[in-house]
C-alpha cells in the first residue's frame, strides 16, 4: 500500500490530509486499485475503486432472494448509480460520491441510513414514507421478501460478485 501523508485538504486547507492507494485482487472481479483521502482535522473522507483492466460501461442487475445473499460482494465505483426500484430510490453520482467495496448487507444498510435521517423531517408523509420503506429493507434482510438492486456504471468499474448477478452493456445516452 502507498501512503502520503501531510498533503493539503482540499476542504481545511491544512496539511493534514493521507493519501492512500492500494491494489487487491478481488475473486471473480480482478486487480482494483483501491483510492482514498482522509484529512485528521476536517474528517473530510473520499475514496474510489478502480478496475486495473480497462472495462465497458456496465449495467448489473442482481435480486436478492434471501438472507444468504446478504453476504455477496459489491465493488461500486464513485461513477455509479445504484438504484432499488420497489423502494423508490438510487443513489446517483457526484462530487461527494465514494467507491467501496462491500457486501449486499452494507448496500442496504446505506440506503437504512438516508431513511434513518428522513426519520427526523418535520413533514409527516415523509416521515411516514421512511418508517415503511425501513421496514422492507429489515424484511429483505429476514429473507421475507425480494428485492432488485441495480447497479449502472459508465466506467465499467462496478460488480456484484454474484453466477445470479446479470450483466449487460450499459447504453449511455448522448446529451
Amino acid at each position: 500500500m502507498a501512503e502520503l501523508k501531510n498533503q493539503v485538504c482540499p476542504l481545511c486547507h491544512k496539511k493534514t490530509l493521507t493519501l492512500t492507494e492500494e491494489l487487491v485482487d478481488i475473486p471473480y472481479f480482478g486487480k482494483t486499485y483501491i483510492f482514498s483521502m482522509k484529512c485528521s482535522n476536517c474528517k473530510f473522507f473520499k475514496s474510489d475503486v478502480e478496475a486495473a483492466e480497462r472495462k465497458e460501461p456496465c449495467k448489473i442487475v442482481f435480486t436478492i432472494e434471501g438472507a444468504e445473499d446478504l453476504k455477496i460482494r459489491v465493488v461500486k465505483s464513485s461513477e455509479a448509480t445504484i438504484k432499488i426500484p420497489q423502494l423508490r430510490m438510487s443513489v446517483t453520482p457526484g462530487p461527494a460520491s465514494i467507491g467501496y467495496v462491500s457486501n449486499i448487507e452494507g448496500v442496504l444498510e446505506r440506503f437504512s441510513e438516508i431513511l434513518k435521517m428522513e426519520l427526523d423531517s418535520e413533514d409527516k408523509e415523509v416521515r411516514k414514507r421512511a418508517k415503511q420503506l425501513l421496514k422492507k429493507i429489515r424484511k429483505v434482510k429476514w429473507g421475507d421478501m425480494k428485492l432488485k438492486i441495480i447497479i449502472e456504471d459508465p466506467s465499467g468499474n462496478s460488480a456484484i460478485i454474484s453466477p445470479k448477478a446479470s450483466v449487460s452493456k450499459l447504453k449511455i445516452s448522448k446529451k
